[in-house]
């Protein structure tokens, strides 16, 4: 048996009966949806711990081999299809669930989002000849770094929340990995929509810059359509040490991702 294999899918609303509206949402659901979306991570946890009983020298994969979001079928769409609208909160979700794979690497050795092309989570979608990128697209193309890459301990030191009533989540989620030619990449997301984070970047090493490409928009539900399909698209980010520190400015609602230099 080469792995076990795990499906979990983020509905916002937890109700299989009415998953939540893809796009012209509130920060309610925003928050729902990081909230269960996190849960993976808990999931994880109590498999590995069960795992490690029965299999201490780590023979055995644990694959999540299907996770994405799940919203309520768009629309006059035919609900068979399950095609759903993709946001800027799919693209934030997406670092999350990145984010959390990378830091449990050495058993999670697989894991796949759901579909593709016009299906939940997708990360292409079309409509007859034309065709368009999603922000979940833009996000696994900025984590393409990670791939083969070797995963690297981050911590996250001081307040680290994101409030919402009387709820918390965490606000910053983070992975480091070193890729093969020795270069170390750092993901960061912002899940709180509302306020930006200064991160200072510290370690064994004195960083001096960091550059690579940072996804935002104004709106929680941003999205590209077919008339306006570079709605939402990564844009440069450049970031050099001043005073020996490297601070990394996150805004509200962001995916970041940098290669560290001296």
């Amino acid at each position: 048996m080469n792995a076990i294999s795990h499906h979990y899918y983020t509905l916002p609303t937890g109700d299989w009966g009415k998953h939540g509206s893809a796009l012209g949402f509130g920060e309610d659901e925003w928050f729902s949806t990081m909230r269960n979306t996190l849960r993976i991570e808990e999931f994880i946890q109590n498999n590995i711990a069960i795992m490690d009983k029965f299999d201490p020298e780590k023979k055995v994969g644990f694959y999540v081999d299907e996770w994405g979001t799940w919203y309520d079928v768009a629309e006059g769409e035919n609900p068979g299809f399950l095609f759903q609208q993709n946001s800027l909160r799919d693209a934030v979700l997406a670092g999350v669930n990145l984010n959390v794979f990378h830091n449990y690497a050495e058993r999670v050795q697989m894991s796949n989002i759901a579909q593709m092309v016009n299906v939940l989570q997708a990360m292409i979608l079309t409509d007859k000849e034309k065709m368009l990128l999603t922000p979940t697209y833009h996000a696994f193309k900025m984590y393409i770094p990670f791939q083969d890459a070797t995963s690297f301990p981050v911590k996250i030191s001081g307040p680290n929340s994101y409030h919402f009533g009387e709820e918390s989540i965490p606000a910053i989620s983070a992975s480091a990995g070193k890729d093969k030619k020795g270069k170390l990449w750092l993901a960061l997301v912002n899940t709180n929509p509302n306020s930006a984070s200064t991160l200072n970047i510290v370690g064994a090493q004195q960083w001096k810059a960091a550059k690579g490409k940072i996804l935002t928009a104004t709106t929680m539900d941003a999205h590209n359509t077919f008339d306006a399909p570079n709605n939402v698209e990564p844009q440069k980010f450049v970031a050099k040490a001043k005073g020996g520190k490297l601070q990394l400015s996150l805004p509200p609602k962001s995916v970041l991702v940098v290669e560290l230099s001296q």
